[in-house]
């Protein structure tokens, strides 16, 4: 004979427990839970709030959380202090720096060489403009960390003055070549000469850039010289 249903439910079991003539106990009337007060007398460490005011107190004195930080400065494992800050106030530092401009301002002088070859519609010799990219990529790489480095971000008004005369040189110059020489020259010396005179530009303040404009404006109209 097949085994009977096992209960499923309450009522079912307690059917059963009166079938078999061991009926279930009834559930005691009073919990086994202790009749305690709750302790009303407060918390006895820091609360949540005592540790947000603690942690906004350290940053309003413009300190990290961390203990091994003090007044700006890292410590390492040793207990040795050093400055967190990369140099010239940036996270990547003068290094990371200076290869990024190297790299964006190498991929420049590509492309106004490309642009030089089209202007005199030539066919573009892809391996020369290739060497001609991978020379001048450590060239920048040299004169961006230099002028990014600690030392040199301690005089920015003289930094600006040395931009601000490249940019001036540079543009008359160029200026005066694509209106006096030969194609050769223009497309040998153009792509430097406009790679740095587009970093300068960058590198200055609005009125250094501006005044190097100015002056070649003014060169170009004191020559005579056109623009196109």
């Amino acid at each position: 004979m097949a085994d009977q249903e096992a209960p499923r439910n309450r009522k079912e079991r307690r059917a059963a427990a009166r079938e078999s003539g061991k009926p279930m106990a009834a559930p005691t009337s009073t919990p086994k839970v202790g009749m305690e007060q709750p302790d009303r007398s407060g918390p006895k460490g820091k609360t949540l709030l005592d540790l947000y005011e603690e942690k906004k107190a350290i940053l309003d004195q413009g300190r990290p959380f961390d203990a091994k930080h003090e007044d700006g400065l890292v410590g390492d494992e040793g207990g040795n202090i050093f400055d967190a800050g990369l140099g010239d106030g940036e996270p990547i530092g003068p290094v990371g720096q200076a290869v990024f401009w190297a790299v964006t301002l190498a991929m420049l002088h590509f492309t106004l060489d490309v642009l030089v070859y089209n202007q005199y519609a030539m066919d573009v010799l892809w391996p020369a403009i290739f060497k001609r990219t991978l020379k001048v990529l450590p060239i920048l790489f040299l004169l961006v960390f230099m002028l990014r480095s600690e030392m040199a971000s301690r005089f920015p008004n003289v930094k600006q003055v040395c931009y601000l005369a490249t940019a001036a040189g540079i543009g008359c110059y160029t200026i005066h070549i694509t209106n006096r020489y030969g194609y050769l020259a223009v497309m040998k010396q153009v792509p430097p000469l406009g790679t740095l005179w587009v970093w300068s530009v960058i590198e200055m303040d609005i009125l250094f850039a501006a005044a190097s404009v100015v002056v070649n404006v003014g060169y170009l109209w004191w020559k005579g010289y056109s623009a196109f």
